[in-house]
């Protein structure tokens, strides 16, 4: 499949992404050779092969639930660099 600079763009919007025109040559030249390699693992033969959930042989090592003990709420804060009340107060990362 060739991806030509409109496909590339069109991208490159659906992602809120913005590019210079360098930058947007590279990301068509790593956007293909992506494509071009999900094309090859489309040639391998797969009939007969079952498909995997885990990698490895082990499954899910489940433990059981245990009722411990929490830390009172002023040991907690002890070490927060800023607290509201009986909250945590963290920096504002979002902006509108």
């Amino acid at each position: 499949m060739e991806l030509n600079k409109e496909t590339t763009l069109k991208i490159a919007q659906l992602a809120r992404l913005s590019f210079s025109p360098n930058e947007l040559e590279e990301m068509q030249k790593d956007l293909s050779q992506m494509i071009e390699f999900v094309e090859k693992l489309n040639e391998v033969d797969t009939n007969g092969i079952a498909p995997l959930t885990h990698i490895g042989t082990l499954g899910n090592r489940l433990r059981e639930d245990e009722v411990k003990g929490s830390i009172d709420s002023t040991l907690a804060f002890e070490n927060a660099p800023l607290k509201v009340g009986d909250f945590f107060a963290v920096p504002k990362v979002i902006k509108k």
